[in-house]
């Protein structure tokens, strides 16, 4: 498993070595050993699994203190465009966007640490997302900013009339909107 640090300080992509042949694939998706002495300790607490079709946005989310969530994310199946917001004041990178495709070829994942709003869409036909998180999912303590926010300007690789919301993220609040709490 290779870890590699991306632009935006304690987000890290990662590569699993895949081994193929004839019958099929193999891979460690976490191995905890391997994972705290790259990133640092981190204890999951919930995986969870969603399906989606093309042009299902779902995001931008986030949990706030004290439910606040490390995140491992991944495609088990098709592709995504996967993106986050860092929303740590304290952070050097704050308020900066990072996106990665994620699919299920190359089996990359990304790990989200707390004090980021992450959302993805699906790029593929359909696709199955999988994330596991350090902190139960609290729906009192949820939040978000909207996927379009002017101040952010992401780019989400398809255009407004291929993208399908929910209700609830098509009236997040913009980050101007909202104000966010520290995280720590």
């Amino acid at each position: 498993m290779n870890i590699f640090a991306t632009p935006l300080s304690g987000l890290f992509l990662i590569q699993p070595k895949i081994f193929s042949d004839e019958r099929g694939y193999f891979l460690e998706t976490f191995k905890q050993t391997t994972f705290e002495k790259a990133i640092g300790p981190v204890s999951f607490v919930q995986e969870n699994e969603s399906k989606s079709s093309f042009g299902v946005l779902r995001g931008l989310h986030y949990q706030k203190p004290p439910f606040t969530q490390s995140k491992l994310v991944r495609c088990i199946q098709g592709s995504i465009l996967d993106v986050v917001v860092d929303l740590r004041s304290s952070s050097p990178t704050y308020q900066q966007t990072f996106s990665v495709i994620l699919d299920s070829e190359k089996k990359n994942q990304l790990f989200v640490p707390r004090g980021f709003a992450h959302g993805f869409v699906v790029l593929s036909d359909s696709a199955i997302f999988a994330y596991k998180v350090d902190n139960p999912y609290s729906p009192q303590h949820e939040a978000g900013i909207r996927y379009d926010d002017p101040e952010l300007l992401i780019d989400w690789m398809l255009s407004k009339s291929d993208l399908k919301l929910s209700a609830k993220d098509q009236f997040l609040p913009f980050l101007s909107e909202t104000q966010i709490p520290e995280f720590r």
